[in-house]
């Protein structure tokens, strides 16, 4: 049975925080705590990571500075455990979603064992897998927001279509693979099971949709439930692998070299949006708010990003939605958006923090966490 709301509102209001040095901002060491606890330290908050024993230098070692407190696990999923949980509310923590929380520790124990307060909607991340019921796709549906065409079946594949189907031994990365037909359908998606990238029952839960042409734009954006206003911190684009490498070949070598590319994001760069589109932005990320708040009450809190391209007609097409912290530590230093509205650089890690901080002052952070 899964938490209930009203639970983690009692839960996060016995804290009695009154200022923000009683609070503690929590991530997952992975995915994106660095650029979180940064901007949470600069806004004077606490910060704490869990580790995984084996993968934990990075935070213990090289950037022990932006965490005031370390949990070291066997494996991300003991976070669960009653005596990680106690350490964590003991320390008030509010937790960050992350991919690699809600991948390595999982939806049903995040819904159902993990009892400490989340900033965002612990209900809405299973929403990512294209898999679960009242998906992702349900959701750009619902808000009217344009998306490529989703085949049937990989039979009915007659022009460049991308097939998104997860990796067979790590399920946190996506095997995606491109066809133009049915038979190059068949031919790459056996390889792939041959060599052993991707399983024959994954590929048979595989989304296959008609590839979305145009600039590539990552927005990412911030929605505050406290005031009912939706930030935009910026666009970033994602640096692929092996795509990237192949792409930098070229033409006649990228023919020649007959390689079965994978899009594995490795790293994110920053970009900028034609002035004049911005506003399609906006009313994108606004519906979706609006759409989530009747699909998955009380809504969208907090960090999330739409992924798509602005095509030749200048229209915003989005191809992914990112239902927690996006990633992107270009952001804060790279886009302007932010600057433009606050006059100085805002980041994912000190645009939460300054919610949390407001949610204390005024004592309303049940609103804010589930």
């Amino acid at each position: 049975m899964s938490i209930e709301l009203s639970r983690i509102r009692n839960l996060v209001e016995d804290y009695g925080v009154e200022e923000k040095s009683q609070l503690t901002v929590g991530v997952l060491g992975s995915h994106s705590a660095l650029e979180i606890s940064y901007g949470a330290k600069e806004e004077g908050l606490k910060t704490l990571v869990v580790c995984e024993r084996g993968r934990e230098t990075t935070y213990t070692d090289h950037y022990h500075n932006l965490f005031d407190h370390i949990i070291l696990v066997d494996e991300f999923k003991d976070m669960v455990k009653p005596g990680v949980q106690k350490q964590m509310r003991d320390l008030r923590t509010i937790f960050v979603p992350n991919r690699s929380f809600a991948t390595y520790v999982g939806y049903d124990r995040i819904e159902k064992d993990f009892l400490v307060p989340i900033i965002g909607n612990r209900k809405i991340l299973r929403a990512e897998e294209r898999y679960e019921e009242n998906n992702q796709y349900d959701l750009l549906d619902a808000a009217e927001i344009m998306r490529p065409n989703e085949l049937d079946s990989p039979k009915d594949i007659d022009s460049l279509s991308i097939v998104k189907v997860q990796e067979k031994e790590r399920s946190v990365e996506r095997a995606f693979f491109y066809a133009s037909s049915y038979e190059e359908y068949k031919s790459r998606a056996g390889k792939r099971i041959e060599e052993g990238v991707i399983t024959e029952e994954d590929l048979e839960e595989a989304t296959v949709e008609e590839v979305a042409l145009g600039g590539l734009f990552n927005a990412n954006y911030f929605w505050s439930p406290l005031t009912d206003e939706i930030d935009l911190l910026g666009f970033d684009r994602r640096i692929q692998s092996d795509l990237d490498g192949l792409l930098r070949l070229p033409a006649d070598e990228q023919l020649q070299a007959d390689v079965d590319h994978q899009n594995i994001e490795v790293g994110h760069y920053g970009a900028t949006m034609r002035e004049s589109q911005l506003e399609k932005v906006f009313t994108a990320g606004r519906k979706f708010v609006e759409a989530c708040k009747t699909e998955y009450p009380p809504g969208m809190i907090g960090l999330f990003a739409l992924q798509g391209v602005l095509t030749k007609k200048l229209e915003f097409e989005v191809f992914d939605a990112s239902l927690r912290v996006p990633g992107s530590p270009a952001l804060g230093s790279t886009s302007p958006y932010m600057k433009y509205k606050y006059g100085e650089e805002v980041g994912s890690g000190k645009r939460i923090g300054w919610e949390l901080i407001r949610a204390a002052e005024d004592g309303s952070l049940r609103e804010v966490v589930t």
